[in-house]
């Protein structure tokens, strides 16, 4: 079975210095802003992964020219109404629910139907959450069942600018309708719970008319019409995402040191360190720079000798929604039972990952608790596991695939798992790193 991997090895302690590949929430959102910019903007380091190149292919099918070569990317914008629609057009999501909700925000003008289509997983995503704020602005939006995809959009000319209240914390909301309001006359009012502000960040950098007022649950963020966006070069960073699942294996491991280089270090992303932390893990940023407007830095880990529970405060769930499966794992090694909760948003991601962390863990003897939102693990710093382990069936969840390895390396036993090329999807390199720490 070509598409299977099987472990068998614990990994040894180790001290390396390694590179992840780009942000893949930055490298999107580039995509997308470098599309509707006049004239020729360059990325480098931009994450060629499924996501990303589905983001290409969809600009691509709005008439917009992009050039690939190497580690550069090359991407000849038209403006902010330079997109050229044909009939019935269809563009393709694939797994990215990043690029399908927010695409979504620059087509609610569109001059023609377009239908929106997607993957097995990404049809069974909830779409309601963004056709919903966007039809207020007076697009038209049909959804299989009122809330899954394929989704047809009819643009309109006449769009009125809204006042919005986004209370789940997901950045892909809150970005789709700021893109949406690019495109209406008038100020839209955005009250959003605290979620990733990369779409923010970049606007800013980029000196479009937005502002933000912030307290400690939500940002208040007005947003005017955009006439011209300036072209940009921008060097992605390395993903934190992808930096955890080796950020995971270090804390995992004893008498074992990491230095990942150049990592997107987001305060709105930073979750699973301030949590790790809390945790007994020691974690430094090092060689710290902002780099438009963005944070980016080295990150030195060094294992502990014991790893604390945590009752994790709920304020971090949406700093960490993207990590959750790998800190379960950091918490089933833990002293102690460690508490999780706000949890629901996990979901409503590429497979319920809620779910498939209880079956992980429970695979590998841990007990848990679990609700619709929340998760007790009850740790055991002595687990070895000798037990044959398969994982499949997960609606190929790149986040599923990549934990069940790090569970594998760090806790042993004999581990099936399936449907390897779903790291196409995030992390492509994923294997390859691995190799070289366990060199």
């Amino acid at each position: 079975m070509p598409n299977l991997i099987i472990f068998n090895n614990k990994i040894k302690k180790f001290k390396k210095t390694i590179t992840v590949s780009g942000d893949k929430s930055i490298s999107i959102r580039w995509v997308l802003l470098s599309s509707i910019a006049n004239g020729v903007s360059e990325a480098k380091n931009l994450l060629m992964s499924e996501d990303v190149m589905a983001a290409i292919g969809a600009i691509k099918k709005l008439g917009i020219k992009v050039k690939i070569h190497n580690n550069s990317c090359k991407i000849y914008g038209q403006g902010v109404n330079g997109y050229k629609y044909k009939k019935k057009l269809i563009i393709n999501a694939k797994n990215s629910g990043t690029l399908g909700r927010l695409i979504l925000g620059l087509l609610i003008n569109s001059s023609t139907q377009i239908k929106l289509i997607g993957d097995k997983s990404l049809s069974k995503r909830d779409f309601e959450r963004v056709s919903k704020p966007l039809s207020k602005f007076g697009a038209n939006f049909r959804l299989k069942n009122k809330k899954n995809l394929p989704l047809i959009v009819n643009g309109t000319s006449n769009l009125k600018p809204i006042k919005y209240l986004e209370n789940r914390g997901s950045a892909q909301c809150k970005s789709a309708v700021i893109f949406g309001a690019m495109r209406t006359k008038g100020t839209t009012t955005i009250k959003a719970k605290k979620s990733r502000n990369h779409t923010e960040l970049l606007c800013k950098y980029l000196g479009l008319p937005l502002s933000i007022k912030s307290n400690k649950s939500f940002d208040l963020i007005k947003i005017k019409k955009v006439e011209n966006i300036k072209s940009f070069n921008y060097k992605i960073p390395s993903d934190i995402s992808s930096s955890a699942f080796f950020i995971a294996l270090t804390a995992l491991n004893k008498n074992s040191e990491l230095i990942i280089k150049n990592v997107n270090i987001n305060p709105s992303r930073i979750g699973i360190i301030k949590i790790l932390k809390k945790m007994g893990v020691q974690i430094i940023f090092k060689n710290k720079k902002i780099y438009k407007g963005e944070q980016n830095a080295d990150i030195l880990v060094k294992s502990p000798k014991r790893l604390r529970p945590i009752n994790c405060p709920a304020k971090l769930t949406s700093e960490a929604i993207d990590e959750f499966l790998v800190i379960f794992l950091v918490a089933a090694k833990a002293e102690g039972i460690s508490y999780f909760k706000n949890l629901a948003e996990l979901n409503q991601k590429e497979s319920p990952r809620l779910i498939w962390a209880e079956r992980i863990l429970n695979k590998m003897g841990i007990r848990t608790i679990t609700t619709k939102n929340s998760i007790k693990i009850f740790g055991n710093p002595n687990l070895e596991l000798k037990n044959k382990i398969e994982i499949k069936n997960y609606l190929k969840d790149h986040r599923v695939f990549m934990t069940s390895v790090i569970a594998s390396l760090s806790f042993g036993g004999k581990w099936y798992i399936h449907d390897k090329d779903s790291i196409k999807t995030s992390f492509p390199t994923f294997l390859d790193t691995i190799k070289n720490i366990n060199k």
